[in-house]
């Protein structure tokens, strides 16, 4: 049996998160870190596509399939052309992130153990990983786990954001590829929950076109095929003449469960795990990416590589009341959506979405939102919170 590897600090998990992370410490100057990553599979080419929104002109711009400066949010009754100055929306598909993750991994002369992770026991000095069996794969100073896991504590409300996307290709022009449609409520919505279609084209011809709920459980069936098929007639596609090169799915959970993000002193857990999906939406390539680079720039000043919290507290009640406001039906999802578009300039509510608006933007934020039924469900969270 071979010793474990020693190093300064070990990613388990490979994924979007981890990914991130090497892109940032390839931003860095970081002489004799010791590195070791541990997954079972090395991820490589196109298995999953991020949208966020964001100014221009950041690092992970080279990376960019194509970014918009206007959005439209359809509704039932009217289209809004949303411009995002300052800000702008951008996809970034898995696989230039993967080949820039690869080409960090050489430079630092990162050890690569392809084996499936189970513990990571922090002793007080050293974290030990080990494999299914307990066999110690690495010793490390630090741990940064990104493996998905249930939250700590159970949440009051537990919802999903789940979709499937096709990517359209046509041998004429069928897109504009010059604006985004961020969400159409103009699909058949659930009982019980919010949906919404969208296009993000990347050229005239070649688009991502996805049907996605915020709801609480996924759907059976075909469901998500005719779904998608019914949202490319009302946005006057002609299935007939697209051809679907690549199919998308996922399921992100939207709960006021809390994740542990720190479970020992030097053990330090990254996405839906660190608590970086935003209860509210599910969104959570933003908070990743901030994630990453506090980790890399306190790596580089010589300190633990802890990150921020990926979202303020406040954000996180706030989530919570509204997570249990459309649970209780107590507000309709299209027409929260609409209204906050409605009385708030666009790149308030997706700062808002990013976590990053300030006290006095998310106080006129609330004002915004119907306030009886919001009351209402601050109200019921706040009893919640005491029962618990």
């Amino acid at each position: 049996m071979s010793a474990p590897v020693d190093v300064d600090l070990v990613l388990v998990g490979g994924g979007g998160a981890a990914s991130l992370v090497l892109a940032a410490l390839g931003r860095e100057r970081l002489p004799g870190l010791r590195l070791a990553i541990v997954d079972p599979v090395r991820k490589r080419g196109q298995d999953r596509t991020w949208a966020f929104w964001g100014q221009p002109g950041t690092v992970l711009d080279p990376l960019l399939s194509a970014s918009w400066g206007e959005v439209d949010v359809v509704t039932p009754a009217r289209r809004r052309v949303l411009a995002l100055e300052p800000l702008r929306y951008a996809m970034l598909r898995s696989q230039p992130l993967y080949e820039l993750a690869a080409a960090v991994e050489e430079r630092l002369g990162a050890v690569r153990v392809t084996a499936p992770a189970a513990d990571v026991v922090d002793d007080g000095s050293r974290v030990v990983v080990t494999d299914p069996q307990g066999t110690p794969l690495v010793r490390a100073g630090w741990a940064l786990d990104s493996r998905p896991r249930k939250p700590a504590r159970a949440g009051r409300t537990n919802w999903l954001q789940h979709f499937r996307g096709w990517w359209l290709e046509s041998d004429r022009p069928a897109f504009e590829p010059d604006r985004a449609v961020l969400m159409d409520f103009r699909t058949p919505q659930p009982a019980r929950g919010v949906s919404f279609g969208y296009v993000l084209p990347v050229s005239d011809r070649f688009a991502l076109v996805e049907y996605t709920e915020f709801s609480p459980a996924v759907l059976d069936g075909d469901a998500y095929d005719a779904a998608l098929r019914g949202y490319a007639r009302l946005s006057g596609l002609d299935l007939g003449a697209l051809r679907v090169r690549e199919v998308e799915d996922g399921v992100i959970p939207m709960t006021d469960g809390v994740f542990d993000p720190r479970p020992s002193p030097r053990v330090v857990r990254l996405g839906t795990a660190g608590g970086a999906t935003r209860p509210s939406t599910g969104f959570t390539f933003s908070a990743m990416a901030r994630q990453a680079g506090d980790i890399a720039r306190e790596l580089a000043a010589g300190r633990p590589p802890v990150p921020g919290a990926p979202y303020p507290p406040r954000h996180r009640w706030m989530d919570a009341v509204q997570l249990r406001a459309l649970d209780r039906g107590l507000v309709d999802g299209v027409t929260f959506f609409d209204r906050l578009f409605d009385r708030n300039p666009p790149e308030r509510v997706l700062r808002f979405l990013d976590g990053t608006t300030s006290w006095s933007e998310d106080l006129t934020l609330m004002a915004s939102s119907p306030l009886l039924p919001m009351t209402r469900a601050a109200a019921g969270d706040a009893m919640a919170r005491l029962r618990r």
